[in-house]
């Protein structure tokens, strides 16, 4: 395993508690096989993407080959029947290259694969799961609208049956490879019943149409789509089974789990880049690293990271013991994003004015961090959801 060891220290700088230890010999070549693959073929290139906002479509069956796709699930869907953890560690390998690059995973793995192998039938599994492992299919998830963010009881997206068949009609937005998508998990709210449902939508059914946001100013080398669905009709095979909104909430708890361990993957990034910065950079006749007031910042870099590297540690085996309640997950979300953004505003400023170009990893880190701190739960949102573990009392 690749580490970044102080001059005169016996202790990794990447990581200093020795956490990897802790995770088994199936976990651990599971992360140093997307780590080798990350850093060699999409690390030199990503900064260039991000700047001309590209997503190079061939990745979807590039993370296919290398096994990212759909970690956790059988491998009769195609999966590689890995732990929960092993899915959390494939997350911040890849967040240590780009966010971006990790949303597609995410999106993919956690809120279109999720639902499909949870809540449809045996049918539709195999229709799907195996071409959206191989990465052959790109899924994405339409849950968010223009007027429904952080309130998604509030959504306008409506159903309603028509003999065996659905009809859907809405506008979702800010929905990740949307323009991409062979197929859609959307939700909407039915019309008779009042619930909420979801559905499997191939995205070449008629009255789909996905247009990209193009006036990004982070997330860069990700695509993100408004979804318009007008009088689109699916069957009754391709609706989900759940009702209300357990469904999206579930998928979304996912997503975040894989969020706490992928933004220490950022935040390690914006380190090690730091470290080798301050070292080399001069200032008044010595180099930056000799002082004090920048071995501060970086002790402090290297304690947020060595926290959240633990929590994420921790979260990974409550999950695989059936106890990763949404709260606990919340505060790992909200918490592990607090600390790589200040992470990763640190290492922007100790690269002075080098800091805000794309040269360096810092400013696009930095920048992509603000939409992982907001989506799948703002930082109010998390901060409410534990306020009520804690006090009984619903402040939504």
């Amino acid at each position: 395993m690749t580490t970044t060891t102080a001059k005169g220290s016996a202790l990794s700088l990447t990581d200093f508690y020795d956490v990897e230890s802790l995770y088994s010999s199936e976990e651990r070549l599971i992360q140093s096989s997307v780590r080798e693959y990350v850093r060699s073929e999409i690390l030199p290139h990503v900064g260039e993407w991000w700047q001309e906002g590209f997503f190079p479509p061939e990745l979807a069956r590039s993370f296919g080959e290398l096994g990212a796709l759909g970690v956790t699930l059988p491998e009769r869907y195609g999966g590689a029947g890995a732990s929960y953890s092993a899915y959390g560690l494939v997350c911040r390998e890849i967040e240590y290259v780009d966010s971006g690059m990790r949303s597609f995973v995410s999106v993919q793995s956690s809120l279109v694969m999720f639902p499909i192998h949870a809540y449809a039938t045996e049918e539709v599994k195999l229709e799907w799961l195996p071409r959206l492992a191989s990465g052959e299919a790109v899924g994405c998830f339409g849950l968010t609208e223009p007027d429904a963010g952080s309130d998604p009881g509030a959504m306008r997206t409506r159903c309603r049956k028509v003999g065996d068949e659905w009809v859907i009609n809405g506008v979702k937005r800010w929905i990740t490879s949307g323009s991409r998508a062979d197929v859609a998990v959307v939700w909407a709210r039915d019309e008779g019943s009042g619930k909420v449902l979801g559905f499997v939508v191939p995205t070449a059914t008629e009255g789909f149409q996905a247009v990209d946001i193009k006036t990004k100013a982070s997330m860069r080398a990700s695509v993100t789509s408004e979804l318009y669905l007008d009088d689109v009709v699916v069957p009754e095979r391709y609706r989900l089974q759940v009702e209300g909104l357990r469904g999206p909430l579930s998928c979304l708890n996912q997503a975040r789990f894989g969020i706490a361990f992928g933004v220490m993957g950022a935040a390690q990034a914006c380190f090690d880049e730091a470290v080798a910065y301050v070292s080399d950079r001069p200032a008044f006749g010595e180099p930056l690293a000799a002082k004090q007031i920048v071995q501060e910042r970086l002790a402090d870099m290297l304690s947020e990271i060595t926290k959240g590297s633990l929590l994420a540690y921790r979260l990974g085996r409550l999950k695989e013991e059936g106890k990763d309640h949404p709260a606990r997950v919340s505060l790992a979300k909200r918490d592990n994003c607090r600390s790589a953004l200040s992470v990763a505003r640190a290492a922007r400023d100790l690269l002075g004015g080098n800091g805000i170009t794309t040269e360096y990893a810092a400013i696009r880190h930095m920048l992509n961090l603000e939409t992982v701190a907001t989506y799948e739960g703002t930082d109010t949102v998390h901060t409410l959801v534990l306020g009520r573990e804690i006090t009984g009392h619903n402040a939504f």
